[in-house]
């Protein structure tokens, strides 16, 4: 009796984790689609609006004494822009704008969890698109910078396109997949199970954002660092050995 009902909340488990993974199809605008893909097409709507709203109405309002509203603003584009610009010196004004939409898509996508609708990244179709993104703006960087040398770099590191998709899938539906056991678990209590599914919501949001824009930054510093040739090198030698005399000489000239 006991095997029979341990195997029976096995199957029962398992027809979730099934369910939680490859979900059915949805109707939106007369389209049979990805529940995933459903929230992707609503969430883009309500951040182009909310982004006009601010844009056009807000931020004109700014002050130079901030607000509440405008310091916990300025502190945000503040931080991206610091990753940016510590990692990817030479463009950070471009890929800090591109980060910052990143941070906003990837954790609204996943905090959209908490009002029970399907998180974006659980689909592999939307981990792909963002790594593709990523790796496009890469190179885009290394041709701007570096022309083919620059593309040659970008493209030899093809891995990085799967790894990480595959990084930002495993991590997203890994976190889905303990949270929906620990509901059919301890379907007893009703504290432990929110609990851990707002910690898991939450810290997904935040890591998988963060480290999506860290590496984003990172290689796009890398393919975009301009690579001088001998020429350049030698003729920058020769304007330092300059530079370094003409300290000497009004060295000198206080002696």
């Amino acid at each position: 009796m006991v095997i029979g009902n341990l195997l029976a909340e096995e199957a029962d488990i398992g027809e979730l984790m099934q369910e939680a993974l490859f979900p059915e199809n949805v109707e939106f605008l007369g389209m049979s689609i990805n529940p995933s893909l459903r929230t992707a097409f609503l969430l883009t709507a309500v951040v182009i609006v909310v982004g006009l709203i601010l844009r056009l109405f807000v931020i004109p309002r700014f002050k130079t004494v901030p607000g509440r509203f405008q310091s916990l603003l300025e502190k945000a584009c503040e931080f991206i822009e610091s990753i940016a610009k510590d990692n990817s010196p030479h463009s950070y004004g471009f890929v800090g704008c591109v980060s910052f939409g990143a941070v906003i898509y990837i954790s609204l996508g996943t905090l959209c969890e908490l009002l029970g609708i399907r998180a974006i990244l659980v689909d592999l179709n939307a981990c792909l698109a963002l790594a593709f993104t990523a790796y496009t703006i890469m190179l885009a960087g290394g041709i701007r910078f570096n022309k083919l040398r620059g593309a040659g770099s970008v493209l030899k590191d093809f891995s990085l396109l799967l790894s990480m998709s595959f990084r930002l899938f495993g991590s997203m539906i890994g976190g889905l997949m303990m949270t929906e056991l620990v509901y059919s678990v301890l379907f007893l209590s009703f504290g432990i199970p929110v609990l851990v599914g707002v910690v898991f919501t939450i810290f997904h949001a935040v890591i998988q954002s963060y480290v999506y824009i860290l590496l984003l930054t990172m290689f796009y510093g890398e393919a975009a660092e301009p690579r001088m040739l001998n020429g350049e090198k030698v003729k920058k030698n020769k304007k330092i050995k300059k530079n370094k005399n003409i300290d000497q000489t009004i060295e000198r000239s206080y002696v």
